[in-house]
């Protein structure tokens, strides 16, 4: 059996992820639909190979018709249209932020909470996660069910296409002016990134952290455990795609770098690279256009009881936002969808 799929914001950089992703897993489609706003009407995308397809208007789509749909184009367009195309019976799986915190939407990394899917029916919707919040709980999520983690303490060094296009336009125009001794203009960020790492990103919230790391801290525990403390640092670094971690857990049970090293390289979406030795771990630029979470830099942390630090890396815009999309997707047409 075939879906209709339509994905929303078609032509930004998580858009056309998402059309690439459906076509490189195969998804079951009967067609595809690339949808977004009327500056865009007319432009064509691409859905795999061979397919090119001529982007329509979000604002007057009729969602009829339509099983699935795969929506990232920023939460205030999300917040209007998202809800409309659940009420033509569509099942939306969104990749803003706008539903995340919405207690009848069940936010879900497949790896980590498939079981939520479950209650998608009560508005329609299923969240996405922050890419940050994905790729670290794809890894704390086989450490908790063995050593129940406590507290996590996060610092992440995200690259520039996590703030889309615009963001690495800013970076690619800032260094090439560096380079030719041009002014350095900004936009997109608030402080100069070529050559730089600015620790702000999303806006300031009363308590001093970002709404990034605010993020952090409430999406994990929505996904994996209530219970567990989170508190985040998050870094825009000078890197074009992917994003790194360096994530520190305390646990309740006592938790080993072997039996961490062996847990990590069991589990589901994970690929372990951790050799103490001059390249062995991963960095982003080796990561862009992969799937997995990568582990490297598994070591005991001492001055705390059964704590335990490692460096965590993805692609965020496919693991951090396609990829779980269409991963949802799929679970969506297996066991749910008829």
């Amino acid at each position: 059996m075939g879906y209709t799929v339509a994905v929303v914001g078609a032509t930004g950089n998580v858009g056309r992820e998402i059309l690439t992703t459906l076509a490189d897993r195969n998804f079951p489609v009967d067609e595809v639909i690339a949808l977004a706003s009327e500056k865009s009407i007319g432009q064509e995308v691409s859905f795999g190979e061979d397919d090119i397809l001529k982007v329509q208007d979000l604002a007057k789509f009729d969602f009829k018709g339509v099983d699935i749909v795969l929506s990232s184009p920023g939460a205030k367009v999300s917040a209007i249209h998202s809800p409309r195309a659940a009420a033509a019976g569509a099942v939306v799986i969104d990749n803003t932020s706008h539903f995340r915190m919405d207690p009848d939407v069940p936010l879900v990394v497949p790896e980590v909470n498939p079981q939520a899917i479950a209650s998608y029916e009560k508005k329609g919707i299923i969240a996405n996660p922050n890419c940050s919040t994905i790729q670290m709980v794809v890894a704390l999520k086989p450490l908790h069910d063995r050593f129940k983690i406590r507290r996590v303490v996060v610092s992440t060094y995200q690259s520039v296409s996590g703030a889309g296009k615009d963001g690495m336009d800013e970076l690619f125009n800032q260094t090439r002016a560096i380079y030719v001794n041009d002014p350095v203009e900004k936009q997109a960020f608030t402080k100069q990134i070529a050559f730089n790492v600015i620790p702000h990103i999303d806006v300031f919230m009363d308590d001093g952290y970002t709404k990034e790391e605010w993020k952090m801290n409430v999406e994990t525990k929505k996904i994996l455990d209530p219970k567990i403390k989170v508190t985040a640092t998050c870094v825009r670094v000078p890197v074009f795609i992917g994003h790194a971690e360096s994530i520190n857990i305390e646990c309740e049970e006592p938790i080993t770098a072997d039996e961490a090293r062996e847990v990590l390289r069991n589990a589901p979406g994970v690929t372990v690279i951790d050799h103490r030795a001059n390249e062995g771990y991963v960095s982003p630029v080796e990561v862009a256009g992969d799937d997995p979470v990568f582990v490297s830099r598994i070591r005991e942390d001492y001055t705390v009881d059964n704590g335990l630090s490692f460096w965590c890396v993805s692609d965020n815009l496919r693991k951090g936002a396609a990829l779980n999309a269409v991963q949802i997707a799929e679970l969506l047409a297996q066991d749910y969808l008829k």
